[in-house]
């Protein structure tokens, strides 16, 4: 008998690479796929849309989490027991700063734990933090690329309304109190799954990353007025790829592959 599929995104671990790309949406990792060399639709069940590739003649893997940390975590322990030991988040980000514009790339050092999910993993006090030479590999693209990037704190929320619409909720003060804090504390964007995925990623001894694109504002800076584009989601893609096909390198260099 064959091995058995994972219960949710429904794969058996020779149909995953060892470095995996993780989006929210089903659309985003469609067009991750599209820059891995002969990439195969693997599998599709639920908000998990999976595609196999390869990079650098090695094998990736794009699976899409849906949105939050619940789902996310379901997708990191399914591909982890697949065998996978690198993970990188690829998304979008809303701006809680000047320092982040419209289109820029914004790649975490750190997320504040605004979510529940990762309590099950690690005690409050662990932080959430990615893994030093993935966020040295994705500045070094950024840089590269050319295109605009921030490296700072990203804020890991479990729900869009209660800051997409704060005053409408019963507990607005505190809210309100708390997204305070986090930007006077110089955070610079926020998003639903990076904490999650630093958590479970060092909770399971692997590494992990985000990148994410600037989509939209929390307050009102200095593009505000410009259009988000649709193809600046590809900035946060390309750096992502480059990000990946640079820690691939590094193993091969290294002699982990």
């Amino acid at each position: 008998m064959g091995e058995q599929k994972t219960m949710h995104t429904d794969v058996t671990s020779d149909q995953i690479g060892k470095y995996v790309f993780l989006p929210g949406s089903v659309e985003r990792a469609a067009l991750i796929a599209e820059h891995f060399d002969n990439p195969v639709k693997v599998a599709h069940k639920r908000e998990f849309l999976t595609y196999t590739g390869t990079l650098e003649g090695v094998p990736v893997t794009v699976t899409s989490t849906g949105i939050g940390g619940p789902s996310a975590c379901i997708a990191i322990e399914e591909l982890h027991s697949c065998g996978a030991h690198t993970m990188m988040r690829i998304g979008s980000a809303a701006s809680t700063s000047p320092k982040v514009r419209i289109g820029d790339v914004v790649i975490p050092n750190g997320a504040v734990r605004m979510e529940g999910t990762g309590n099950h993993y690690l005690p409050f006090e662990f932080p959430a933090v990615p893994d030093f030479e993935m966020l040295k590999a994705l500045e070094a693209a950024a840089v590269d690329l050319g295109h605009p990037y921030n490296v700072g704190v990203t804020i890991t929320k479990d729900s869009y309304y209660t800051e997409a619409e704060p005053e409408t909720k019963p507990v607005y003060e505190e809210l309100k109190y708390k997204w305070e804090s986090y930007i006077k504390g110089g955070a610079t964007n926020t998003s639903m799954e990076c904490a999650v995925l630093f958590l479970v990623g060092a909770s399971l001894g692997i590494r992990t990353a985000s990148v994410m694109i600037s989509a939209t504002n929390f307050g009102e800076y200095s593009n505000d007025a410009e259009d988000y584009p649709s193809g600046w989601e590809q900035r946060a893609i390309e750096v992502g790829i480059e990000g990946m096909r640079r820690m691939i390198r590094k193993d091969k260099a290294e002699g982990r592959i």
